[in-house]
């Protein structure tokens, strides 16, 4: 991940490949836990889980070295299914 371009709300992201594992697998990374929605709108009527109905799952994305979780909790960052166009 890398901050985006002023003045630059939206940017495309790859297809993201998910593959089962379990978590004794998984190596530690330097990674964020960026949340996803359906819409731009973050948030929904809570369901019985206590997740909001937009919610859809929280994604690892790798981050560069210089960033922490704070830099891009502060940012907001987020990924969304879909736009509002």
């Amino acid at each position: 991940m890398a901050d985006s371009f002023p003045k630059v709300l939206f940017e495309p992201m790859p297809e993201i490949w998910l593959r089962p594992m379990r978590r004794s697998e998984l190596q530690s990374r330097h990674v964020y836990t960026c949340p996803t929605y359906k819409t731009l709108e973050r948030r929904g009527v809570l369901t019985t889980t206590g997740h909001s109905s937009n919610f859809v799952i929280d994604m690892t994305l790798q981050m560069q070295e210089q960033h922490s979780v704070e830099f891009w909790t502060k940012r907001g960052v987020a990924m969304i299914t879909q736009l509002n166009d």
